[in-house]
């Protein structure tokens, strides 16, 4: 069979969202088979072994390919069909809706879903079952990021640039990101870089194979990233690198972030952070001298109870440095899932509408509510951020719809979020295969997967890509858009809800129009014909932005805002009786929950299972071998997996990888202290003491 026959697509994991192709096999034991697509600017033809192996999901053995209702009888999860399914969601959710109320009824959806069925879920929850409580797991995500983003920008997108720029800029800072693991396509850009004669400055806690490739590693202790920032902006004022000119000309609050900095001197950074003077020093040199620079964060600074400020401190020295809103110069966050852009800016958000629009602002409301054919005053105010709608189910919430999300396993005090969803009146799951949270549930719907179905992602550059149905699903699968019309039309809403994701495409270029995230210019027909298209994109003659902020910066001032930040310590410091620190991260080999990936044997090979980092001083402080089982405990549980020794690791501090469930599950133990302005988790650190088993 040629290649003629493959259908073009991308990945259906990270955010670079790879290009591919797509050739069916007519296996049903492994439906299609990956070929490589070249033509995509993003990749170039390269993809990890997990967009490599990813049809592997698709196969009948390991996905779900018929609906499934909880026996009353026996407790057990039995064969339905879809009438019966259906029928017991909608009454599960009107029977809770009539015996307490709206808000008694929770949404939750995911970083991982088209722009189209974000956008649909966001108007299901708010017109048909009338509820503020939506959330999803993107606030795990991106969200101090874009917060930051939006106090300093006044606009919210991922990276401002495209990634092409990356190796033509003079010095790259990537906080917090491991790059090689979490997206190693995009690692070329970084080689690239270096080849063209420009610096990278990588800061992580851990010497990971990123990190290697670095001109400058900084390895501060988990939770100081925000005193690091500081202290290199102090050093910044205080060796006469500040860009005066842009200062005064594109910005405003210098004088308070200044003064804010100047309080965080070399000493007191390097006690605080374990990155020495000298350090300091010679990353300033390195980021102040090249002539253009970028700062790129990723989770490790941005899943922080200070995370927002952390963002808002490294943003700070891009301004005082002038490099920001200039060419191949700013700050940018390496968004990490699928659609973590895009799903964030179409209302499946606790206090957004589509567009990137405000929940809260009346012109706003009218205008949503002007597409959506209802009075403003009819729709539901702000809802809860999502660790705290997990945290009221089987309280204030007693009925949950979730889709495309496993917080089982990737929630914050993931064994308290489990016994929530356990104390539920009524939880009903859309998911491709059995996961560990729809393993819980009343009713679990099998979906269609990204072979499966047409719709549009956002990369992490802010480029609306689409996605085209390579394969017809089995007989007794659904899409998620199909699964929200027939809930719709039995809740009593017949019109309105499209199950074709084009008609659903363009509502919701109408709902953005006008707002931060502008769609109104794009269609499925330009995303073909132009690789994808760059938002705001605000009309069918415009070109498209694939460069923000080199006019001037979305605020109402055009000037980009600095932030007086100061330093703050973790929500929870190492102590006597828990002297170490934790933080989480990820594998090559494995996806966020592990859901999917956990799936595959290839990847399972890679990487089979947990386990604990730890420097080898640590380990023969603790009497602990190569491979012996070790138990990490916090205040708030209990993680065991093997112990994994290396150098690569602070000695102050272990990693654990969190995609698995069971006794190794790393969520378990970390803290969910939110940042007052994201309400992001602290995922990236907290105190746990080691214990041999």
């Amino acid at each position: 069979m040629s290649d003629v026959t493959a259908v073009p697509t991308h990945c259906p994991y990270c955010a670079l969202q790879c290009g591919m192709s797509l050739r069916p096999t007519g296996s049903p034991e492994l439906p299609a088979e990956v070929v490589d697509r070249t033509d995509f600017p993003v990749n170039r033809g390269a993809l990890c072994g997990k967009g490599r192996t990813a049809p592997s999901v698709l196969s009948s053995r390991v996905r779900l390919t018929e609906p499934l209702v909880r026996c009353p009888d026996t407790g057990d999860l039995r064969p339905a069909t879809w009438e019966e399914a259906l029928a017991a969601v909608a009454d599960g959710l009107s029977r809770t809706r009539a015996d307490h109320g709206a808000d008694a009824v929770g949404v939750f959806g995911g970083g991982g879903l088209t722009n189209e069925k974000a956008y649909t879920l966001g108007k299901f929850a708010r017109l048909v079952l009338g509820t503020s409580q939506i959330d999803y797991n993107g606030r795990f995500c991106m969200s101090s990021a874009a917060a930051a983003h939006g106090r300093a920008f006044g606009l919210d997108r991922g990276l401002p640039f495209p990634l092409e720029d990356i190796p033509r800029t003079g010095c790259v800072i990537l906080v917090g990101s491991n790059l090689a693991e979490t997206m190693p396509p995009a690692l070329r850009y970084l080689t690239e870089l270096k080849e063209n004669g420009g610096k990278l400055i990588v800061v992580d806690p851990r010497r990971t194979r990123t990190a290697e490739q670095a001109d400058l590693h900084l390895a501060p202790r988990p939770g100081t990233d925000l005193a690091l920032a500081l202290g290199m902006l102090h050093l910044v004022v205080a060796e006469g690198r500040v860009d005066e000119e842009f200062v005064a000309t594109r910005t405003s609050g210098w004088e308070a972030a200044r003064a804010g900095a100047m309080s965080h001197w070399p000493e007191q950074v390097e006690r605080i952070t374990g990155v020495s003077v000298p350090q300091l020093r010679e990353a300033v040199a390195m980021f102040s001298d090249a002539g253009t620079g970028m700062v790129l964060t990723a989770r490790g600074p941005e899943q922080q109870s200070k995370g927002t400020d952390t963002v808002g401190a490294w943003i700070n020295l891009c301004l005082a440095t002038g490099k920001a809103g200039r060419p191949l110069s700013g700050y940018g966050c390496l968004t990490g899932q699928g659609n973590g852009q895009g799903g964030r800016e179409h209302g499946q958000k606790a206090d957004q509408l589509p567009g990137y629009r405000k929940l809260d602002d009346p012109a706003a409301s009218a205008h949503v509510a002007g597409v959506w054919g209802v009075d403003p005053e009819s729709l539901p105010g702000p809802g809860r951020s999502a660790y705290e709608l997990l945290d009221a189910l089987g309280g204030d919430v007693k009925a949950l719809l979730l889709m495309g999300s496993n917080p089982v396993v990737s929630a914050p005090r993931a064994a308290h979020v489990e016994g929530r969803l356990r104390s539920l009146g009524f939880l009903a799951v859309a998911d491709v295969v059995l996961s560990e949270t729809a393993a819980l549930a009343d009713v679990v719907l099998p979906v269609t997967q990204w072979a499966e179905e047409t719709g549009t992602m956002t990369n992490l550059e802010g480029r609306v890509l689409l996605r085209r149905r390579a394969l017809t699903p089995p007989a007794g699968v659904r899409s998620d858009l199909e699964v929200l019309h027939a809930l719709a039309g039995l809740l009593g809403w017949e019109k309105g809800f499209s199950a074709e994701p084009e008609e659903v495409f363009e509502e919701l270029r109408r709902a953005s129009e006008g707002g931060p995230a502008d769609y109104s210019g794009i269609s499925y027909r330009r995303i073909e014909d132009e690789q994808g298209v760059f938002w705001p994109c605000p009309g069918a003659e415009h070109p498209g932005t694939p460069r923000l902020f080199l006019e001037r910066f979305a605020t109402p001032d055009g000037r980009a805002r600095f932030v007086a930040v100061v330093h703050r310590p973790a929500a929870e410091e190492t102590d006597a009786e828990y002297p170490v620190v934790l933080t989480t991260g990820r594998v090559v080999s494995q996806y966020q929950s592990g859901a999917q990936t956990r799936r595959v044997a290839e990847l399972n090979a890679a990487a089979p299972g947990p386990f604990v980092e730890l420097h080898p001083r640590l380990a023969e402080r603790l009497g602990v071998a190569e491979g012996e089982r070790l138990a990490v405990v916090s205040r708030r549980g209990r993680a065991v997996a093997p112990a994994r020794i290396t150098t690569a690791i602070r000695p102050d501090t272990v990693f654990m990888p969190f995609h698995w469930a069971g006794e190794g599950r790393a969520n378990t133990l970390v803290n969910p202290a939110l940042d007052p302005v994201s309400r992001m988790p602290e995922f990236k650190v907290c105190a746990v003491r080691l214990e041999r088993v």
